[in-house]
């Protein structure tokens, strides 16, 4: 009776063991086993693993991304210029054995490698290559921070620069300087535009120049503008072919006159005679006989005054 108690004794503290050293590795992590101490090469992969109880223990390893955000660092750039800039890190574990035995907390050694590659970068860089060149820092930073990372199995997959912090002095700086390069854009493409209208003009003007008929349909075509407007005021200019043809009137006229005095006075006369005849009309010609009676009788009626 009592070697069946003790077999059931050793029976149930066997399978107690067994169950022990029974563990389960996620998809995530993998597992290093360390022996009496010592790191096993053989990785443990996800799923259902044993372990000798008492003898094995086995330290999970996550090979997730990591997302790590670095703590503002300022600095002073390579032209002279106060600065706080901020980043973040991605980054996952590559080989867990070395993760777990290279350094005893890789999270915290890549934060601080983190910390000077920045202030680094910053020392190195000028303030312009902060705000428009990133892409170049990024690269950089990250080489920097993968370079020690690599020997404790991790693997820097980039670092991005997020936020650069400027004194309000240089803030107002820039702003004034990204102001006077706005205004000289502008002012470049204004004069680009004027001198393309200038040749546009010398241009029309050569050929209206060559082809009097084309000023004669620019002119109407402006008459026409003006004249859809009702409280407008059109001035009209004056041909010069009208304005010719009055100096070549002026010209002609002295000689004319000249002509005239010229002539005698019997053709003026003749040249007089018919206008006069022509001017007496009919209605005229009977009255001139009562005239001359009237006046007859006059003369009489004073001869008979006279003589009484």
């Amino acid at each position: 009776m009592s070697i069946n108690i003790v077999l059931g004794l050793i029976v149930m503290i066997t399978v107690l063991l067994a169950v022990s050293g029974i563990r389960v590795v996620n998809q995530v992590e993998r597992g290093v086993v360390f022996r009496f101490g010592r790191a096993q090469r053989e990785v443990r992969q996800p799923g259902l693993t044993f372990l000798i109880p008492v003898v094995d223990r086995m330290r999970k390893v996550n090979v997730q991304i990591v997302t790590m955000p670095v703590p503002t660092q300022e600095g002073i750039t390579r032209d002279n210029v106060s600065v706080q800039v901020d980043a973040v890190a991605y980054f996952r574990v590559e080989e867990p054995l070395r993760a777990a035995i290279a350094v005893q907390n890789y999270l915290f050694a890549i934060e601080q490698v983190a910390q000077t590659s920045l202030r680094s970068i910053i020392g190195k860089s000028d303030l312009d290559d902060l705000l428009s060149n990133r892409e170049e820092l990024n690269k950089g930073l990250a080489l920097m921070i993968d370079s020690p990372a690599l020997g404790w199995g991790v693997h820097i997959d980039r670092v991005e620069i997020k936020d650069v912090h400027l004194p309000n002095p240089m803030q107002r700086s820039i702003a004034r300087q990204a102001e006077a390069e706005r205004e000289r854009r502008a002012r470049v493409i204004t004069a680009d535009g004027e001198f393309q209208a200038a040749r546009k003009l010398a241009d029309a003007s050569a050929i209206m120049t060559e082809s009097p008929g084309a000023l004669q349909l620019r002119l109407l075509q402006t008459v026409v503008e003006v004249a859809a407007e009702k409280t407008s005021t059109l001035v009209m200019p004056l041909p010069v072919e009208l304005l010719r043809f009055f100096e070549r009137s002026a010209r002609n006229a002295p000689a004319g006159e000249a002509a005239d005095q010229a002539a005698s006075p019997s053709e003026r006369q003749s040249e007089e005679q018919p206008a006069v005849t022509d001017s007496v009309t009919p209605e005229l010609a009977p009255s001139r006989p009562s005239f001359e009676r009237s006046a007859t009788e006059s003369a009489a009626e004073g001869g008979a005054l006279r003589t009484t």
